[in-house]
């Protein structure tokens, strides 16, 4: 309300301290449709055909130091089979305390993600700061269906 009449002898009005948020409410449902409608303009999908990539891959190292997380949930670095905490003294050993060697996580398609996170935050915490997923390959050309 804008104002109260009292039923008083005065001819003055009382001021009113209630607060109208009336309009405030009406501002803010207004600018919540601009949003949602402005929103979907703001992402636009651009059709892009991207090249092929003709890069040839980076040469493999001599001796690379794999880790491999077998689906069993052990890991192995090189040939030994080691635990968790062990990690960070055999990636040294293998390494040589060189931090910046590239270190090659193989993990089995059966592991779960978060097992995959345990090594790798156990060698980032270590030092090691440069390592790399090993997956197979597909070939870049699909064979046709009746092709032998």
């Amino acid at each position: 309300m804008g104002a109260r009449l009292s039923a008083g002898t005065d001819d003055d009005l009382t001021a009113n301290t209630e607060i109208n948020i009336t309009p405030f409410i009406d501002v803010m449902l207004v600018l919540l449709i601009i949003f949602m409608v402005a929103a979907p303009l703001s992402t636009v999908d651009v059709p892009v055909e991207l090249p092929v990539a003709t890069a040839t891959p980076a040469p493999r190292p001599d001796e690379p130091v794999i880790v491999t997380v077998k689906a069993d949930l052990s890991l192995l670095v090189g040939e030994a089979e080691i635990g968790l905490d062990a990690l960070p003294m055999e990636l040294d050993i293998a390494t040589g305390l060189k931090r910046d060697a590239r270190i090659y996580i193989s993990a089995d398609r059966a592991v779960p993600y978060g097992e995959i996170m345990a090594v790798m935050n156990r060698m980032r915490g270590t030092g090691y700061l440069k390592i790399g997923l090993v997956g197979i390959e597909d070939d870049p050309a699909p064979t046709p269906a009746g092709a032998p």
